[in-house]
Formats: C-alpha cells, sequence, structure tokens
C-alpha cells in the first residue's frame, strides 16, 4: 500500500513538473521572437544614427572652406611667400612716396602741421607768420618724401631679420594680415633706424628752420601762457611709417586678389593657392 502511494505521488510530481516545463518552452516560443524583434529594432536603430551622423558630418566638412594648392606649400615656403610679399610692398610703397608730391600732393598722406599746433595756426597766422606756416608744411613734407627713399634698406633688412612663426596662418589669413604681422614685430627697430633719416631730411629741406620759427614767433607773444615745444622729428617719423605701411598693406591685398600682382614664383605657388 505505502509503495502504491509513493508511485503516485511520483506521477504527480512529474505530470507537474511535465506542466511546468511544457508551460516554459511556450513562454520561449513568445519571448524569444519578440527579443529577436527587439534586437533586430535596436540594430537598425544604432545603425541609423551612425549613418545620419556620417551624413551630417560629410556636410559639416564640405561646408569647410577649402584652399586649393595650400596643402602642397610647406611652412619654408609660405614663410619666403610672406617675406617676399612683405619686400615687394616696400619696392611700391618707397617708388611711390619717395618722389615729388609723394607726401604733399597726397589727400591721404599729406602731413600737417602737429595737432597742438594746428589748434593755434589761426594765432599764428594773424600775427603775420603765414608765410612761415605755408613754408613749414610744404618742407616738412619734402622732408618725408627724401626721408622714404632711405627708409627701404632699413625696411628689407627688418624683413630679412624677422622670424616668421605660422606662416602658413598669415597666408590663409585676410586682407593686412601679413603687414600687420609684419609692424608688431618690428615697429620699434624702424622708429628707432629711421629717426635720424627723418631728422637728416628736414634739416636738408629747411622744415626744422621754418618750423622753428613759426614755434617761436608764437611763444613770444605777450601773456602767452600755453607754449609750444612738439617735437617735429618723432611726428614725421610716425605719419611717414604709417604712409609706408597703409602702401605695403595695399600691395598686399593686390597679390592676395591680383594674379598679376605676383611677380616671383613663390608668390604664385604661395598666393595662388588662394584662389
Amino acid at each position: 500500500m505505502e509503495i502504491i502511494f509513493a508511485i503516485n505521488y511520483l506521477l504527480i510530481i512529474s505530470r507537474s513538473n511535465l506542466f511546468r516545463l511544457i508551460n516554459f518552452i511556450k513562454t520561449l516560443n513568445d519571448i524569444v521572437p519578440a527579443y529577436r524583434k527587439f534586437v533586430k529594432i535596436t540594430f537598425m536603430k544604432n545603425i541609423c544614427l551612425v549613418l545620419t551622423g556620417i551624413f551630417f558630418l560629410s556636410i559639416s566638412y564640405a561646408q569647410i572652406p577649402s584652399l586649393p594648392g595650400l596643402s602642397k606649400i610647406t611652412e619654408a615656403e609660405a614663410g619666403d611667400g610672406v617675406k617676399g610679399a612683405l619686400n615687394q610692398g616696400i619696392e611700391k610703397a618707397v617708388a611711390s612716396l619717395n618722389k615729388t608730391d609723394g607726401f604733399f600732393g597726397s589727400q591721404f598722406y599729406k602731413i600737417l602741421l602737429p595737432p597742438e599746433v594746428q589748434k593755434v595756426e589761426g594765432k599764428i597766422r594773424s600775427i603775420g607768420l603765414g608765410a612761415e606756416v605755408d613754408k613749414a608744411v610744404l618742407q616738412i613734407n619734402r622732408g618725408a618724401e627724401d626721408a622714404v627713399g632711405a627708409a627701404k634698406p632699413i625696411f628689407i633688412d627688418a624683413v630679412k631679420s624677422m622670424s616668421v612663426t605660422d606662416a602658413l596662418n598669415l597666408i590663409q589669413g585676410g586682407d593686412g594680415s601679413v603687414t600687420r604681422f609684419f609692424r608688431d614685430k618690428t615697429n620699434s627697430a624702424l622708429v628707432t633706424a629711421f629717426t635720424p633719416v627723418v631728422k637728416s631730411s628736414l634739416d636738408k629741406t629747411q622744415a626744422t628752420q621754418y618750423y622753428g620759427n613759426i614755434i617761436n614767433g608764437y611763444n613770444k607773444i605777450p601773456f602767452n601762457r600755453n607754449k609750444l615745444n612738439p617735437d617735429l622729428t618723432s611726428y614725421v617719423v610716425g605719419k611717414a611709417i604709417d604712409a609706408l605701411f597703409d602702401q605695403i598693406l595695399k600691395e598686399e591685398s593686390a597679390i592676395r586678389k591680383d594674379p598679376v600682382s605676383r611677380s616671383t614664383d613663390i608668390l604664385k605657388k604661395v598666393f595662388g593657392g588662394k584662389n
């Protein structure tokens, strides 16, 4: 009797486990397709995200302006191009300004009296020094025209000794990037070297004499407490250097934009790649 009971108990347990196994298999049959579908959908979503990213990256890259030929230019060649552009600019600047009326006849570069003297120019003319004022202005400009002729070797030497860093970026920069770099690097040295040249020219053209006459005449006016004593040489040095750099800037712009202005092979190679 106990044996029969035990056998029936085992059969009941086996039957129960069998039902559980059948239910588990059914559950797997339901779950596996859903899981496969989930994996498939997730995989496709990831693929779509990757492809979308590649698409937008390609668009962004296509929108970056390319510089044909620039990748073939070495840093050394770019440096030679920078110096070549400056040398050509200096040549043109000196030729434009080192002549009669290069300053005096120019609406852009004509040098007037220093600002503090201009403020009292009417009073100076009122005491009979009008002719001296006109002579001073004329000879100041003649002195500047003479001085810039001697500026060429000073500026050329400054270009030779200048260390050009990041030349490729200077080539890629906008108008004036090369000229501004040159001025930032050399301005103080140029002022020091150019000052005695300007002083000599002002003395040679008698600008110093005429200027001294109007300053002394104004300072002798009775009860005049505001005496004038501006430094004519440093004033003219500043004006002359400003004019030279402005001309160099214009030539740099021409080299960048106009193939005809590229007079050497290195300028054609370096700046030609930007067209």
